[in-house]
């Protein structure tokens, strides 16, 4: 190995354009920055949505609807669907800590028993809702409701 034979490692030189380094370079002065304006400032960063002093489109859109925070969301339950779920797995009870055991729902959901459907048997319900129709047919059929 001699000093005429040495070359740099692989993949340690870049080939590109160096920028800012004097107007011999043709690429001083401005830096390819342009003349003026926000982008040829150092720290410039563009917020997201912005469109160059134009009125954003999140700003021109009108504004519709009302979203009520206090909302109480329910997993509405009909009646068929529950005489299947007791029958697959032969419950007595249909509460909330049974479905949750079967991952048939999550932690924070809430469960609402509804009228669609017959229920044949005699289960207790301990769920957070009930609507009318539902609580009828379940105290037809000899069983009985538990809000928790």
């Amino acid at each position: 190995m001699e000093l005429h034979n040495l070359k740099p490692a692989e993949g340690s030189v870049k080939n590109r354009k160096r920028i800012a380094r004097g107007q011999g370079s043709t690429r001083g002065g401005t830096a390819t920055r342009g003349h003026k304006g926000a982008q040829s400032r150092s720290g410039y960063s563009r917020k997201r949505g912005f469109e160059g002093g134009q009125m954003p489109l999140q700003r021109r859109l009108p504004k519709r609807g009302f979203k009520n925070i206090n909302r109480v969301e329910y997993i509405g339950l009909n009646l068929d669907v529950v005489s299947t779920l007791v029958a697959k797995h032969n419950m007595s009870e249909f509460s909330f800590d049974k479905l949750r055991e079967l991952n048939i729902v999550a932690k924070n959901d809430k469960i609402k028993i509804l009228g669609r459907g017959e229920l044949n048997k005699s289960v207790r319900f301990v769920v957070h809702a009930c609507s009318a129709s539902a609580k009828e047919a379940i105290q037809n059929s000899g069983g009985s409701i538990d809000l928790i």
